[in-house]
């Protein structure tokens, strides 16, 4: 029976040769001493005994019996040699006990090569084990600053707390998110159920997304990583492999996203194409019911407040065309996904939901009712599921800056931020190229209401260092500062502040365009052709931001902004080279300017800012929670304590 079982190795080993030649590439295994100095490789660190996953050890240590063997570990040597013999006896020990002796084996850089048993290995592969008992050796590759060396170190960190190497990822920062989804801290060990019960999910999805998707590769652990995301680790772990099998379904086009290098699609423009033919012939006379589930109240917050403004302009825009209902403190008891079902059950056919937070339960419900269109205010995510819309405050801010820095004189002005988001940070950049723009000698000392003593506590700080001129947030806080300082002020010595300018969010024009595109049939063609997750991020030339000065600002200044904002919208970019960050090191040259995805992404500050990101134990709970979903480096928890 053993020789039937070579015949099949065989035959399974040739497939593969003729495979590889087909494609161009090497059909035997790799060897170590061909990757680095054989000196180094006996230099490596002893790990002891352990299982390892057998689909990870790709090659030998040296050029040996290499040629024995394919690319997938299956032997090429005919029946009649003494290999054949050999490898039957192993296959016959394997059935009647199974192999107990442990190969020797390097691991370098996640993948392992054999210096001892490798027709153990192929035995093993041959019957599909999952894992085979190694002594390991771990050589270290040089640490020379690339992607792929920054990417394996992560995976070491990660791996002295799972004691895992599966999954694998294609970016550095996954490993601890990873870490965050569980519910752990970044450095907490996992027990023995805890990896019981992670491997036991992992295998799940990864059968169910190999067969939904066809594809294994790196791909996967990204896609896994995705899928908790969106349903939550707690709820998932213990489920069945067919409940797996059914919620992968769900997500399938979603996790295909996880394939495309350029996941998402920016929209920077609102579709203000005619209403086509049909949709004049055929109104739509129905009403629209549409949702706003907010995180706080209009009470509590200004950015609550804010939307709800904009709630109240489409309802007096679209009169009877419109059903409009909004929920609050969605985040209350985890009622977000209770007020979604409601809102859906209730016949809600377009949901806002407006603060990043609520993206997991926005993807949730958006799984389970594909036909609901459902957007979440927010940027840079990369879900197909959920429509994310967010505004280019950054042009406001620029404008704003030059306003501060032709009234800062000698002086350097402030800035407080509230989360170190995605868009935030180009917001401060682009304060500070304003200000740098009339008053190359000013600084912005930068402040963080999410770090200690919120507003009043950073505002307080930059009084310290002589700082009057001072831009806020981007809303009122009525909680925080009374509502009567926000945008840029002066702030006295009493702390009452005297507003000059401030930015503005007009979401009723946002809510508008939108509902314009549902209604004449847009929004859904937008869509169609595109694999890509769509982002809109629309700026001063859509109305839906803009900037207000006061009458205490002087004529010319005024002047100077609405010069600004006429320059804007017709086309000039904010980040125009020469840029240089804070080391002084040249971003882009002069005559150039930052791709839209480097101002969305954007993790380093100008060279006149004074300050830092902050790291993600400095902030508060609600700045946590916030950075969770789309905070940017060092403010997420995955780089925590680094």
């Amino acid at each position: 029976m053993q020789e039937q079982y070579y015949k099949e190795a065989l035959k399974s080993g040739q497939r593969e040769l003729k495979a590889c030649n087909a494609r161009g590439e090497d059909p035997y295994l790799p060897q170590l001493d061909d990757i680095i100095p054989s000196e180094k490789i006996s230099a490596g660190t002893d790990l002891g005994t352990k299982w390892i996953p057998s689909e990870l050890i790709i090659g030998t240590r040296t050029a040996g019996r290499s040629n024995a063997f394919a690319k997938n570990f299956m032997p090429i040597l005919g029946e009649s040699t003494e290999f054949a013999d050999k490898w039957n006896s192993l296959c016959n020990a394997h059935v009647e006990e199974g192999i107990r002796e442990p190969i020797k084996c390097y691991e370098y850089m996640n993948r392992f090569y054999v210096e001892e048993g490798n027709k153990r290995v192929s035995v093993l592969k041959f019957f599909d084990a999952p894992t085979v008992y190694a002594h390991v050796f771990r050589v270290m590759p040089e640490q020379d600053g690339s992607e792929e060396v920054e990417l394996y170190n992560a995976f070491l960190e990660y791996q002295k707390c799972s004691k895992m190497h599966l999954p694998e990822f294609s970016k550095p920062q996954s490993y601890q998110k990873l870490q965050r989804l569980m519910g752990k801290a970044p450095d907490e060990s996992w027990s023995d159920d805890d990896k019981k019960d992670f491997m036991a999910l992992y295998h799940s999805f990864r059968e169910a997304y190999s067969g939904a998707i066809g594809k294994e590769d790196r791909s996967v652990g990204d896609a896994f990583l995705n899928f908790i995301e969106v349903y939550g680790y707690d709820d998932l772990r213990g489920k069945s492999s067919l409940d797996v099998k059914k919620l992968v379904g769900k997500l399938r086009e979603d996790l295909t996203l996880t394939n495309k290098e350029q996941p998402i699609e920016v929209k920077l423009d609102p579709d203000d194409r005619p209403a086509g033919l049909l949709s004049k012939v055929l109104p739509n006379t129905k009403p629209i019911k549409v949702a706003f589930i907010h995180d706080k109240t209009p009470e509590t917050s200004g950015w609550t407040f804010g939307h709800e403004c904009g709630r109240s302009y489409i309802e007096k825009e679209f009169g009877s065309d419109i059903q409009t209902v909004a929920y609050y403190n969605a985040l209350e008891d985890n009622n977000a996904d209770k007020e979604l079902e409601e809102a859906i059950e209730n016949g809600c056919t377009l949901i806002f939901t407006t603060s990043p937070r609520l993206l997991q339960a926005s993807l949730k419900a958006a799984a389970d009712h594909p036909k609901v269109n459902i957007l979440n205010c927010s940027l840079n995510i990369s879900h197909r599921l959920v429509r994310t819309y967010y505004a280019r405050m950054y042009e406001i801010k620029f404008i704003i800056g030059a306003i501060a820095g032709s009234l800062a004189q000698s002086n350097d002005v402030g800035y407080i931020c509230d989360y170190p988001i995605f868009g935030q940070v180009a917001g401060i950049n682009a304060f500070a190229l304003g200000v740098q723009m009339v008053n190359p000698l000013t600084k912005v000392r930068l402040e963080w209401s999410s770090v200690s003593g919120g507003v009043e506590g950073a505002t307080k700080r930059l009084r310290e260092h002589g700082v009057k001129l001072i831009s806020t947030q981007d809303t009122k806080r009525f909680r925080d500062y009374g509502g009567s300082g926000f945008g840029l002020s002066i702030i006295g010595e009493n702390g009452e502040a005297t507003p000059l300018a401030r930015p503005q969010w007009r979401w009723g024009k946002y809510y508008e365009k939108i509902i314009k595109s549902v209604r004449d049939g847009t929004f859904k063609s937008e869509c169609e052709g595109s694999t890509k997750a769509l982002n809109y991020f629309w700026g001063l030339n859509a109305g839906v931001v803009d900037v207000e000065c006061y009458d205490l600002l002087p004529e010319s200044v005024k002047r100077l902004a609405n010069l600004l904002k006429d320059s804007i919208v017709s086309g000039v970019e904010p980040f125009m080279g020469p840029l240089f960050n804070q080391a002084g090191e040249k971003v882009i040259d002069e005559e150039q300017s930052l791709s839209l995805e480097q101002i969305i992404s954007m993790d380093w500050l100008c060279e006149n800012v004074v300050g830092a990101i902050p790291k993600y134990e400095e902030l508060d709970e609600t700045g946590k929670a916030t950075a969770d979903v789309v905070g940017v480096e060092p403010s997420t928890k995955e780089n925590a304590g680094k």
